[in-house]
């Protein structure tokens, strides 16, 4: 049983990936490791899929349209479908648009052509909110010519990066796609909205989505805004206590109706973060989190949600990257934020004393024996996946 546990698949080290879960798998796609000082894009013909509960990985091959290899591209899962957006090739930033189903067993991907509306600009770094079925895109890097800038509190431009006509640049723009009809439009909001950022985070509640932090020409923040999807108002949350220190490359994960939960990312100071924190939307408020993996900083990982308010951290650097560029990691970091049912409880303790109960387990209904047995991978002495945190006292 040993050798077969060393034989398993496991995930590529990486960052600047894509990641979505459906409640069942992780799935992963995509990004970039260091080789010999020089960045390399991962296979974009490769998914793979993570177990959220046994904790085993699978790679499946893909075929059809297939992307250019990326990273800092925006994923998402909409009807069974992985839409990607964005992202960063060897041809620099993009706008192209691709779906692949994730439910046909087929993998293949294609490219998602809009029927109508105005695609938006090159970019990376951005991220998204789903609401109806829809997908809503903000923020990011990209490019766009001098004629496209037509306002300068959305588009920021780099001063350090021109060329003739063409200007990077940072933006707060808000484009909405809908995939049934394949149209993207761009609401007019209301309110006062966040600065252009880029390598922010944000979550989904409910008809809100939240937005969290990210880097601002040369500096990093820890503001929240929310934005109401049915008014298309924006609002800053101003915190009842002390923030987060201002970062970037971080993640926002929804953990519960009234909670998100922050993880690592680029400080103001440019050191890599592994502190956890808890906002609490009721009282506006963070808690700092105590947790096992404060010698795991990372950034430009990945952070989804699994069983049972679970989050899942996967890959990213634990290195400054624009300087030391070889600390990618591909362990998948697995956080309680909630109290777990009894149910969830009782499979934990009987897979993880699964020699002292063989015979009970094969007694088990067969939906629960199923569970028990994949729970039984996830607790082998030789997987080290699986961490937990507790607040501050």
């Amino acid at each position: 049983m040993s050798e077969m546990r060393e034989e398993q698949q496991v995930a590529r080290e990486r960052s600047g990936h894509t990641a979505a879960a459906d409640g069942q798998y992780l799935y992963v796609w995509g990004g970039y490791v260091s080789v010999a000082d020089h960045e390399v894009f991962l296979p974009n013909d490769e998914l793979w899929l993570y177990d959220l509960e046994s904790g085993l990985w699978e790679r499946r091959d893909m075929c059809g349209t297939v992307p250019p290899s990326m990273s800092g591209t925006c994923g998402c899962i909409v009807n069974g479908q992985l839409y990607i957006f964005g992202g960063c090739c060897d041809d620099g930033q993009t706008n192209e648009h691709y779906s692949v189903n994730l439910q046909d067993g087929k993998f293949s991907w294609r490219k998602v052509e809009h029927r109508s509306g105005s695609l938006p600009s090159p970019r990376d770094k951005l991220t998204c909110w789903i609401h109806k079925r829809r997908i809503i895109y903000f923020g990011g890097y990209g490019h766009k010519l001098l004629s496209e800038i037509n306002d300068p509190k959305s588009f920021i431009v780099d001063e350090a990066s021109w060329a003739e006509d063409i200007f990077w640049g940072w933006n707060n723009e808000i484009h909405e796609f809908d995939p049934e009809i394949s149209r993207w439009t761009e609401p007019q909001t209301f309110g006062r909205a966040p600065a252009p950022r880029a390598a922010h985070a944000s979550a989904t509640i409910g008809s809100k989505g939240y937005v969290c932090g990210g880097r601002i020409r040369e500096t990093r923040t820890s503001d929240v805004y929310c934005l109401d999807f049915n008014s298309w108002t924006w609002s800053e949350i101003a915190s009842s206590t002390a923030a987060p220190l201002g970062r970037s490359w971080h993640t926002l994960t929804a953990v519960s109706d009234t909670s998100l939960f922050l993880f690592g990312g680029l400080s103001v100071d440019c050191r890599p973060m592994s502190d956890g924190w808890i906002f609490n939307l009721e009282t506006q408020g963070w808690t700092r989190m105590e947790h096992q993996n404060k010698d795991k900083p990372r950034l430009w990982h990945t952070a989804c949600q699994g069983r049972d308010s679970d989050v899942i951290v996967f890959g990213g650097s634990h290195d400054y990257i624009l300087l030391v560029d070889k600390g990618h990691c591909n362990d998948a970091l697995v956080f309680q934020t909630q109290p777990y049912p009894l149910i969830r409880l009782c499979e934990d303790f009987i897979a993880s004393h699964a020699s002292v109960f063989q015979y009970q387990i094969l007694c088990l209904p067969p939906k629960l024996r199923n569970a028990v047995q994949k729970r039984t991978i996830f607790f082998r002495p030789s997987r080290k996946s699986q961490n937990t945190f507790k607040s501050v006292e």
